[in-house]
C-alpha cells in the first residue's frame, strides 16, 4: 500500500477520546519495512494516549489492506478556546476548566485535584485554584498544608507547586482553624484577587475547584472568570442529581459550555472482599447526561483508598498511578480535554440569556 492510502485509512479511525474520526489530525504516515508510523497532532495532552490509539489505528489500516505493524507518534498542540460573553482568556492561561457541584459532599474537590494531576501527567502545564473559600481543602490534598506562598513585589503571589501542578488557595493565607465569616461580595472579591494576582506560569489548563452550590458567589464567578468549559460532579442519588441539574443550568445561563458530567461514588467497594454495590442507586449520572445532551465523562466508585490518599496529601493519580482508580481519573481528564479541544462544547447549547423573570 502507498502512504497516501494509509493516511486516508488512518484519518477515518475514530479516536477513543475524541469519539470522532481523526481526520486532519493525521499529519502523515511513514512506512519503513513492515512498520507504518502514523503521525498525529491533537489538541489535548497525549502522553500515554498511544496505548488507546494504536489498536484503533491498527484495525483501520488492516481493514484497508495493511498487514504490518502500526505505531503512533503523537504531538499535542493545546490552544485557547472561546470563553463566555465578552470576557477574554487570561494572559498566561490558555483554558480555565471549572469543576462544580450543585451541593457539597459529592467529592468535587477530590475530583478536581485528581483531574489536575491527570492532565499534568499526560503532558500539560496545569494549575489548580481552590475557589472554595469557606472550606479550602486543596492545601491538604495536594500535600502543601502548612506552607505559605511568597510575594516578590508585595502586589502579586507566587503559587505553590507539588506533583507538577501549580496551586493557589485561600487556605495558604489563613490559619487552618480560622472560619471565613464573609458575605458573598467579600468572597467574590477574594477569589477574583486570588485568580488575578497569582503569578501563574504559562498554563495549558487552570482547574478551578468551585464552591459547592449555585448561589450568588457561584453565579458571579461564572460570569467574571473566563471559563472555557465546566465539569459537573454528582453522585447517583436523586437529591444530588437534582442539585447537579441546577449547577448545569447555571453554566448554561451564563453561556459556559459544559464538558460533561462525572458520577462520583457510583458504587461502593468493600475494603474486605472487593464486592461492588450501587448503594446510592445506579445510572443516575448517565440518565442526566442523556437528558441534557452532554457526555458522561466517567464514573468513580466510593473507595476508601481515594479518601485515604487525598487526606494523606497524595491523591490517587500520584499515589497509585498505574492502578484502576487512577486510570479512571486519567480517562475522565482525557475525555474532558479532548471535548474542549474540538470546540464541540462551545456549540453544544443554544445561547440563553439571564433575566429577572
Amino acid at each position: 500500500m502507498n502512504e497516501a492510502a494509509l493516511r486516508s485509512a488512518a484519518a477515518a479511525a475514530v479516536d477513543p477520546a475524541l469519539g470522532a474520526p481523526l481526520g486532519e489530525a493525521v499529519r502523515g504516515v511513514a512506512v519503513e519495512g513492515t512498520t507504518a508510523t502514523v503521525y498525529v497532532v491533537l489538541g489535548f495532552p497525549v502522553v500515554g494516549h498511544e496505548r488507546a490509539l494504536e489498536p484503533v489505528l491498527l484495525e483501520a489500516l488492516r481493514t484497508a489492506g495493511w498487514s504490518g505493524e502500526v505505531r503512533a507518534r503523537l504531538r499535542a498542540e493545546i490552544v485557547p478556546q472561546a470563553v463566555q460573553g465578552k470576557l477574554k482568556p487570561l494572559p498566561t492561561i490558555k483554558n480555565v476548566i471549572a469543576v462544580a457541584s450543585g451541593k457539597g459532599g459529592v467529592g468535587k474537590s477530590t475530583t478536581s485535584a485528581n483531574l489536575a494531576l491527570a492532565l499534568a501527567a499526560q503532558g500539560a502545564k496545569v494549575g489548580l485554584l481552590d475557589a472554595d473559600i469557606y472550606g479550602p481543602s486543596q492545601p491538604l490534598m495536594m500535600g502543601l498544608e502548612g506552607r505559605q506562598p511568597t510575594t516578590p513585589d508585595g502586589k502579586s503571589i507566587e503559587p505553590l507547586a507539588n506533583y507538577g501542578v501549580e496551586v493557589m488557595s485561600i487556605g495558604f493565607l489563613i490559619d487552618a482553624e480560622q472560619p471565613m465569616v464573609w458575605r458573598g461580595p467579600m468572597v467574590t472579591q477574594a477569589l477574583t484577587q486570588l485568580l488575578g494576582e497569582t503569578r501563574w506560569g504559562d498554563l495549558d489548563y487552570l482547574v478551578v475547584d468551585m464552591p459547592p452550590g449555585t448561589g450568588d458567589t457561584q453565579l458571579t464567578l461564572a460570569q467574571r472568570v473566563p471559563v472555557a468549559g465546566a465539569i459537573v460532579v454528582t453522585t447517583p442519588q436523586d437529591i444530588a442529581l437534582l442539585d447537579a441539574r441546577k449547577g448545569l443550568q447555571m453554566f448554561r445561563k451564563v453561556e459556559v459550555p459544559v464538558l460533561g458530567i462525572v458520577e462520583n461514588m457510583a458504587t461502593h467497594v468493600c475494603s474486605n472482599c472487593g464486592h461492588e454495590e450501587p448503594v446510592f442507586g445506579a445510572g443516575g449520572g448517565e440518565r442526566m447526561a442523556a437528558q441534557y445532551g452532554v457526555p458522561l465523562l466517567g464514573s468513580l466508585p466510593l473507595d476508601i483508598r481515594i479518601r485515604e490518599q487525598a487526606d494523606g496529601g497524595r491523591p490517587t493519580v500520584v499515589a497509585e498511578p498505574e492502578g484502576r482508580l487512577a486510570q479512571a481519573y486519567h480517562a475522565i481528564a482525557r475525555r474532558a480535554a479532548a471535548r474542549l479541544s474540538t470546540g464541540l462544547a462551545s456549540t453544544a447549547f443554544p445561547t440563553l440569556s439571564v433575566s429577572d423573570d
